[in-house]
């Protein structure tokens, strides 16, 4: 008998309660999604070129940006951080959409951006984004996607009256960097490396990898044909000859060579350009890297450790994006956030 109870108790909260938990978080989603797309006096839409898909769709800017804060940062993140996401990635999308930014015009057939995270922000649909969540945690995270968007409605970061460039990745590694450390061009006085506190307790912090030597000889000549050693002994040809302030390599000697430390991230696939070498006892290659991106602008991780430490969103993107101010559509906002 106390087994039927029990049986009958969990069919109730099966049938009865779940369903009704998931109708309301539904109703929720749909109320912050319209505030999210009617918020603005006059609502912006963005051509976004669907990458896996080859075609472009118009979208309303704030219906945008709720699947690239979905596909650009863990929903799990403190909301300051969501919101400071949310205001970069707007950013983002209207410095690319006045053409101030970004690739010549035919890179996304036309659009304004495209959904490929290696040239532009990354998106994912409701969907996808609802899929990949799990049922239960969809709803309560899309819901909170949609609130970061909307709280943050049409607010953009400008630097003396101008829509920047709000460059962000995923961990910096401690110390995010001086733009034309990372590119060559013209520095940006807002895109200044600044300490990163708390990013050693993201799991993006810190990998390793192991290459054997000739493995690194051949991808090293693949780069660059001209290659070439006088020793058997790849690590004692591999001289560092610049680090950045933000202690990422700048640049290398590697035999009759000269590279890049962001190209060698590239040719071994690294994390990022912060990495050192060590020679380990059967002659390999151990290269650990700190770190997860460019390391320009806003760190990811770093904003969920400022929200955590309590910082607001605009404190966040203030911290990162030095000398900036958040605007409105035209009107200044700095001072209320």
């Amino acid at each position: 008998m106390k087994k039927l109870c029990i049986y009958i108790i969990f069919m109730v909260i099966l049938i009865v309660f779940i369903p009704l938990l998931m109708v309301r978080n539904f109703s929720i989603i749909q109320e912050q999604e319209k505030t999210a797309k009617e918020s603005t006096d006059k609502p912006l839409t963005i051509n976004v070129y669907l990458s896996d898909q080859k075609k472009i769709v118009k979208m309303n800017l704030e219906d945008y940006l709720i699947g690239v804060v979905a596909a650009e940062m863990p929903a799990s993140f403190e909301m300051e951080a969501l919101k400071a996401q949310a205001v970069a990635a707007r950013t983002y999308a209207m410095g690319r959409a006045a053409k101030l930014y970004g690739s010549s015009e035919t890179a996304h057939n036309g659009a304004d951006v495209c959904t490929n995270p290696a040239h532009c922000q990354a998106w994912i649909s409701k969907e996808t984004a609802m899929k990949r969540w799990g049922l239960f945690s969809a709803f309560k995270y899309w819901n909170k996607i949609c609130k970061a968007v909307s709280e943050t409605s049409g607010q953009i970061i400008e630097y003396n009256g101008v829509v920047i460039n709000p460059l962000f990745h995923s961990n910096s590694g401690g110390h995010t960097e001086n733009s034309e450390d990372v590119w060559d061009g013209t520095a940006e006085p807002y895109l200044r490396g600044v300490e990163s506190p708390g990013e050693d307790t993201f799991s993006e912090y810190k990998t390793q990898v192991v290459f054997d030597q000739e493995e690194m000889v051949k991808k090293l000549k693949e780069f660059n044909p001209d290659f070439q050693l006088k020793t058997k002994d790849l690590f004692s040809a591999i001289k560092i000859k610049k680090y950045s302030s933000g202690d990422r390599v700048m640049e290398m000697e590697i035999g009759n060579i000269k590279i890049k430390g962001t190209d060698f991230r590239k040719i071994f696939q690294l994390k990022s350009a912060n990495f050192k070498l060590s020679k380990l006892s059967d002659g390999k290659i151990d290269i650990t890297t700190l770190g997860y991106g460019h390391g320009v602008g806003m760190s990811q991780c770093g904003a969920d450790y400022l929200a955590k430490e309590g910082y607001s969103y605009s404190d966040i993107l203030k911290y990162y994006y030095k000398g900036v101010t958040l605007n409105k559509l035209g009107d200044n906002i700095n001072d209320n956030n």
